[in-house]
């Protein structure tokens, strides 16, 4: 019964310790659900934000009084110390006042300042196309087909000052001298301009238009070759090359001219131009402007009518008194003035030379003997490349021979269709001299008997191409196909003495072989 007690009153301790410990525990529950709801962080941010709005409502409502207070106080002479919330007020109104100054000129003037900031300029390399053959032909025909306005242009103003058609030019004459009497040169230009764009507008807009002093002649217009041969292509960029180096002469020859004009290259021509300019200068600074245009105009419709179709008619006329005419054909060019100095040059030691070559000539061999042992090929005597009698030999105007491209148009391979060398002429013989041959053999030679020959005539490959073209073709019996001797520089004058020669060998009869 002892023991039991205590037992009891341990377990009863126990028991109270337990609910002591649940009371304990609901307690901190109910402090932490507090604390939560206290610590809540969207009222925070709710309380922050109403601090925030009360704080400006403050500062606005604070400047606002300041302002006024400013406003209603005298000014005064001098203030030697301000209060700092007043000066920081000022200093935040004059950075507010010069910040809306500045982006206002920014948004006004911005875009137009930005076109004047200086930066470095970019070296912008243009991609070069790749060489092409249908590229080629079609940036000839447009070019060809732009510069045709300017070539009608120029061709409609020789025909008025030509009077090709009479009625037309004395129309024309009288309005220009009308309009030069009055004053009216310049207006009546820039009319005239204007009259042909309007024209070209309506053009443009699908009225048909044509009015012209010389009689247009269509020219055919072919189909474009779509697939072209090897031979075709290189006969076409051969063309193209002889037309640039013409172009780029004749541009090198005016430039030229001009330039030694200006250098007093030739005194007695370029003293003339000096005196016409001093006299230009003083009638402009003596005589008015409009006199000087009168007459500067009334010398240019008399000059273009009149003075020029004289000239044109009568050539012996204007070699005498065509003075600017004389003037630019009498001017020579860079290369002219390199053979007159080479030629003065070999007029000096001509005698000398002659008497050296006399000495070197041995006795008993005639001039024309000893002239034919001179004509020898890179790979030997003339006669023993190609299997001739020593009697052969090449004529006068082919010594050194003609460079050209020979196309066979009987073989397939690439290597027998184009062979490139040099093309000799003798009297009897036409014979070809491949580059590609080895020394002492002439398989890749080709003779050709002048009596053989069927069918001789200039070639040409591609008809689109202004111009006769670079070729020689030649039919033999002994070809399906014409021989074409192509990529001529002198075409003409290899045609010329290879006909020749062939007429002089067909009249005269068949030579001994």
């Amino acid at each position: 019964m002892e023991t039991v007690v205590p037992e009891l009153e341990l377990l009863g301790d126990i028991a109270t310790d337990k609910m002591k410990i649940q009371k304990s525990n609901l307690n901190l529950k109910e402090e932490l659900r507090k604390l939560r709801e206290e610590t809540n962080v969207d009222t925070l941010k709710q309380e922050l934000e109403k601090e925030r709005v009360r704080r400006l409502d403050l500062e606005q409502k604070m400047n606002e009084v300041l302002k006024t207070r400013l406003e209603d106080s005298p000014p005064q002479p001098s203030r030697k110390q301000q209060s700092p919330s007043a000066n920081g007020t000022e200093k935040q109104q004059k950075e507010t006042l010069c910040f809306r100054l500045q982006k206002w000129l920014y948004d006004r003037f911005g875009v137009y300042i930005e076109d004047f900031r200086f930066q470095p300029e970019e070296n912008t390399v243009e991609p070069e196309e790749p060489l092409s053959a249908k590229r080629l032909t079609e940036n000839m025909r447009r070019l060809k087909r732009c510069a045709r306005p300017i070539t009608n242009f120029l061709r409609n103003l020789s025909a008025l000052s030509n009077w090709h058609s009479v009625y037309t030019s004395a129309i024309a004459f009288i309005v220009y001298m009308n309009a030069a009497w009055h004053g009216w040169a310049i207006p009546m230009f820039l009319f005239l301009a204007i009259l042909r764009l309007s024209l070209n507008y309506l053009i443009a807009r699908g009225w048909r238009i044509q009015w012209s002093i010389v009689p247009e002649v269509s020219e055919p217009v072919e189909p474009p070759k779509e697939d072209l041969t090897v031979s075709e292509k290189f006969q076409l960029v051969l063309d193209v090359a002889q037309k640039a180096q013409n172009l780029f002469g004749k541009m090198a020859d005016v430039l030229e001219k001009i330039k030694n004009l200006f250098m007093w290259v030739q005194p007695e021509i370029t003293q003339k131009l000096y005196i016409g300019l001093w006299v230009a200068f003083i009638s402009s600074c003596v005589l008015p402007y409009k006199l000087m245009g009168f007459i500067i105009g009334l010398y240019a419709g008399i000059k273009f009518f009149i003075i020029d179709f004289l000239f044109k008619s009568c050539p012996k006329l204007r070699d005498k008194y065509d003075t600017p005419y004389i003037v630019w054909n009498n001017l020579p060019t860079d290369p002219q003035l390199k053979e007159r100095s080479n030629a003065t040059v070999s007029r000096r030691i001509q005698p000398v030379v002659s008497r050296s070559s006399l000495a070197t000539i041995p006795a008993g061999v005639s001039r024309e003997e000893e002239s034919g042992r001179a004509h020898n090929t890179k790979k030997g005597a003339f006669h023993e490349v190609f299997n001739l009698p020593e009697t052969e030999r090449p004529l006068p105007v082919c010594e050194n021979g003609w460079r050209c491209c020979l196309i066979n148009r009987d073989r397939k391979m690439p290597t027998d269709y184009i062979r490139n060398g040099v093309l000799f002429v003798t009297e009897n013989y036409l014979c070809f001299e491949s580059s590609s041959s080895r020394s002492g053999s002439s398989k890749k030679n080709k003779v050709i008997k002048l009596v053989d020959i069927t069918d001789i005539q200039k070639y040409k490959v591609l008809s689109v191409l202004p111009g006769s073209g670079m070729g020689i073709s030649i039919a033999t019996p002994s070809t399906q196909k014409p021989l074409v001797f192509g990529a001529m520089i002198h075409r003409d004058e290899a045609f010329e003495a290879i006909f020749t020669q062939y007429m002089k060998i067909v009249t005269t009869g068949c030579p001994e072989t």
